[in-house]
């Protein structure tokens, strides 16, 4: 009899089973939702910031609960990466050397060793028809954003891969960086230049003299630069510059600039309008500034940047939750200044030291390290407040004494911060340590893992075409391509901040001007689908054109 029920209960459950997998409901929901992919950067950042971070703010962090392994950060020929390697790394499964951007070195047989680009995860999913975009707080052309959307030599061509970004036809780009797309003949509103952190290197003015802002909203961009617009956009296709450089610190902007949206609500509104194109999307997210203020040693706005990352990945855990086929990839490029919660100070007392002896300290700044300094007067008569407010309270005559003298003032303001949070550095610069690994959704990675899977990860989640077609298609060698076809070829570098790439056949000629995605052909505009990439010895073209009302086919 017992034997006769578990039959019956063994049929039940098979019949149950049966019906669950083959409903059509559930099929709809693995096979027709389309996929996304949220990746997300915290610039610089080692563990004990995180955990630092964590004890300020007194409650778990939501990268916390996606802890799931950890990623070595090396670059081609150094154990210590800097951005723009360890950025071409993660968006093209290629390792490469310091300053490049989407690309890598090679040996050609008649110039020598010279960089060629090399296909990213944000260009793959473009060829898959997915909605892309990318966000920061950092100018958008910076060495991390710009990896996963353009292509140079240096990681300080801006006017180069500012032209890129504007020509690659992304559907959203949220962050800084507004004078990259402007000439000299303009004088844009933006913060002032001393709110900007360490790793802000851009020139003044586009050199070449093109207003990119028209070239926008011709292209059909809806055009913004408040927080106020970004919360009333309705457009599928939205460009945000919200500061002439970088986004002010998370902890100054509510007062300093409070016309700037924060990480995460940059976060959310390029969620909300990617989410709605029926191909799924990918999205490059980077809270760049943790590493500025690392560079200068400056625990408050580490901090600052580190839980401001933190409250974007929850908006982008929360959408991943409520979306199921989202897979949701955060992470550190690499670490900065070595920052240690115990120094010198703590040898013989570290096993007595209370975490108020670390936060306390930190907790009576107001201001991140360049927020204070962007407050102090010229003839310095408010340097005693400005330091008060970055946490130095009570200021010592003798403390205050070593400030009116310093030959670096901001120097001095952090490291007797630090030393009154009993917090150690050993550099200003990057550091070499594995990095954590935080990951959610389907096909999740785990473990240790090095910085290249994680675009193969990706692109075997998304089931986009691999890197090697891509290049084949995306970056083609343009005199090789029509020399073989009888033509003669020529870079017409009359206009040096725009060379061109000329072929010429009987009566036929083609040009290909760099960092856009147009080709002339006798005078008529084609439109590519791909980035036209010059490395100062050679072009790289695509042989994809854009069609109307279908997708890229290849060119003749």
């Amino acid at each position: 009899m017992r034997w006769h029920l578990m039959k019956i209960l063994l049929s039940v459950l098979s019949l149950l089973s049966l019906l669950f997998y083959s409903s059509p409901f559930f099929a709809r929901a693995s096979e027709q939702t389309p996929k996304k992919v949220i990746f997300m950067v915290m610039d610089g950042t080692n563990s004990d910031v995180i955990t630092l971070s964590r004890w300020f703010k007194g409650h778990p962090l939501a990268l916390d609960s996606i802890l799931v392994g950890g990623v070595q950060t090396y670059s081609l020929r150094s154990g210590i990466t800097d951005s723009a390697a360890a950025a071409t790394a993660m968006s093209t499964s290629k390792k490469t050397v310091e300053d490049m951007i989407g690309m890598i070195p090679y040996m050609d047989r008649e110039i020598g060793s010279i960089a060629r680009p090399t296909s990213t995860i944000l260009e793959a999913a473009k060829q898959k028809g997915m909605a892309t975009g990318i966000v920061a707080t950092s100018p958008i052309q910076h060495a991390t954003p710009a990896a996963f959307s353009a292509h140079s030599n240096s990681r300080n061509d801006y006017d180069d891969i500012a032209e890129q970004q504007v020509y690659q036809d992304m559907d959203v780009v949220l962050g800084g960086g507004k004078m990259a797309l402007l000439p000299k003949s303009t004088n844009p509103s933006s913060l002032p230049q001393h709110l900007s952190g360490i790793g802000s290197t851009l020139p003044l003015y586009r050199k070449d003299g093109e207003n990119l802002i028209q070239i926008l909203k011709k292209k059909g961009y809806q055009y913004i630069e408040t927080k106020k617009q970004l919360n009333s956009v309705s457009s599928s296709k939205i460009w945000g510059t919200f500061a002439t450089e970088d986004i002010a610190y998370e902890f100054d902007r509510k007062r300093l600039a409070p016309q700037q949206p924060s990480l995460a609500q940059m976060t959310k509104k390029a969620i909300n309008v990617l989410s709605k194109d029926p191909n799924g999307f990918f999205l490059f997210i980077e809270g760049s500034k943790i590493d500025w203020a690392a560079h200068k040693n400056d625990p408050v706005g580490m901090i600052s940047e580190v839980l401001s990352f933190d409250s974007a990945v929850k908006a982008a855990l929360d959408f991943a939750k409520r979306d199921q086929n989202t897979l949701l990839i955060a992470v550190t490029d690499h670490g900065n200044s070595g920052l240690t919660m115990g120094n010198t100070n703590t040898n013989h007392s570290y096993y007595k030291m209370p975490v108020s002896k670390f936060i306390g300290p930190l907790k009576k700044a107001k201001f991140t390290l360049a927020g204070s300094i962007s407050r102090l007067k010229k003839d310095q008569s408010n340097l005693k407040k400005i330091a008060q407010d970055y946490g130095l309270n009570p200021l010592s005559k003798q403390d205050y004494k070593r400030l009116k003298t310093a030959k670096n003032l901001e120097d001095e303001m952090a490291n007797q911060l630090a030393k009154r949070a009993n917090l150690g550095f050993t550099t200003k610069g990057h550091t070499g340590e594995d990095v954590f690994l935080y990951a959610y959704g389907p096909n999740k990675p785990t473990g240790l893992i090095n910085n290249t899977e994680i675009p193969k990860i990706i692109a075997s989640f998304l089931q986009v075409e691999s890197f090697q077609k891509l290049n084949k298609l995306l970056f083609v060698d343009a005199a090789d391509y029509y020399e073989q076809k009888g033509y003669l070829t020529k870079i017409d570098r009359s206009n040096k901040e725009n060379p061109v790439f000329i072929a010429k056949k009987n009566n036929e000629t083609i040009k290909y001007p760099a960092n856009k995605n147009i080709k002339v052909f006798n005078e008529n505009v084609v439109e590519l689908d791909g980035i036209t990439i010059c490395n100062g010895n050679k072009f790289w073209i695509s042989i994809l054109e854009k069609q109307k009302g279908a997708g890229p086919t290849p060119s003749s």
